[in-house]
């Protein structure tokens, strides 16, 4: 067994305070909350169960993951008429020029602020 295998591995929670499983070892029945929406739910207020833990060795530290039970997960809300409307708005602003105010028809780089036809317009007069 590997220090950071050791490390990792509370499943009494007496380190942590609560379960504490190396990456990709965690018992059956719990999942991040990613995997909860690949499978169409959500925590839906449930505390959190237990988390996955490994060993950074990038940043020096320790990467950690919350696990919720499956069987107290819910459904995922059904996107509603208004929800997205709103996203397609937000969506809109972002692909708007303020120079131009035309559709870029991508999302404009926040590093420029502008499309791209704006803000390299000698490179765009060229071509």
């Amino acid at each position: 067994m590997s220090p950071a295998f050791g490390k990792c591995y509370d499943p009494s929670g007496a380190r942590y305070g609560i379960p504490t499983f190396p990456w990709r070892l965690a018992p059956d029945g719990l999942a991040t909350r990613r995997q909860l929406r690949a499978r169409g739910l959500r925590p839906g207020g449930q505390p959190i169960a237990a988390q996955v833990m490994r060993a950074n060795r990038r940043a020096g530290g320790t990467q950690v993951a919350f696990l919720y039970r499956l069987d107290q997960a819910k459904p995922v809300r059904p996107m509603t008429a208004a929800k997205s409307a709103a996203l397609a708005a937000a969506m809109l602003a972002r692909r708007t020029c303020p120079a131009c105010r035309t559709d870029a028809g991508y999302c404009i780089p926040t590093s420029l602020g502008l499309c791209v036809t704006c803000a390299y317009p000698d490179e765009q007069r060229a071509a």
